[in-house]
């Protein structure tokens, strides 16, 4: 006889990410961490079941307006929020700044998979360490030398702008020198790190068969 009542429910453990064979600190049924070995960066998965909180997922412009409005309450800034596909699933790919003591930035990577009744977020979190603003300093110079930026009476105009409303001024803005075509001179930064680490979880990532029979989230 089936049994129609032992179908396994969506869970934790029904997605799959690369570990990168770093060090795990948490394993539980909402979360999952690892440390890099070098204790700079952390990755992690986690777990909501209950309803995404997301007011869209196919309106880019509200979704936009959505985390805008959350992280300039932590005095940050927006870097990246675009919709992307993961599989066959529906997914929100972010990145955020925000500023940290005494100096520097905490950049914060994330894929957001959300359905009816749950959710799930794959979350890279990578800070600034040792000496800050290497990459802001040489790219300064750089743009000033090219005459793309200029000083005015408020300090360095034309650098700081949020990536999709350049009248919003709240918060810590995007600055020229976090634009991705700095990456390659810049491999070892956090931001760097960020994006090649979440793009490659976007590669990477796995849904098993309890996954698939989740209800798509619709707004």
């Amino acid at each position: 006889m089936i049994n129609f009542f032992n179908k396994k429910k969506a869970n934790i453990n029904s997605l799959t990410i690369p570990d990168l064979n770093w060090t795990k600190q948490q394993d539980n049924k909402t979360i999952k961490q690892w440390i890099n070995p070098e204790q700079s960066i952390a990755l992690s998965l986690h777990f909501f079941d209950l309803e995404p909180d997301l007011p869209t997922i196919k309106n880019k412009d509200a979704l936009r307006n959505f985390y805008r409005n959350q992280i300039v309450q932590h005095n940050g800034g927006l870097v990246l929020v675009d919709t992307t596909q993961l599989k066959t699933h529906s997914a929100v790919k972010t990145i955020f700044k925000i500023p940290q003591e005494p100096t520097g930035m905490v950049y914060l990577a994330s894929l957001t998979i959300p359905f009816k009744t749950c959710s799930y977020v794959v979350k890279i979190q990578a800070p600034e360490i040792g000496m800050t603003g290497m990459r802001d300093t040489v790219i300064v110079d750089k743009l000033l030398g090219e005459g793309k930026i200029s000083f005015g009476d408020d300090g360095i105009e034309n650098w700081f702008s949020d990536p999709y409303d350049s009248s919003f001024t709240e918060g810590t803005l995007m600055n020229k020198s976090e634009d991705a075509i700095y990456d390659v001179d810049f491999q070892n930064h956090p931001l760097t790190l960020a994006r090649q680490l979440i793009a490659q979880l976007e590669e990477n990532i796995g849904f098993k068969p309890e996954i698939e029979k989740l209800i798509p989230f619709g707004k």
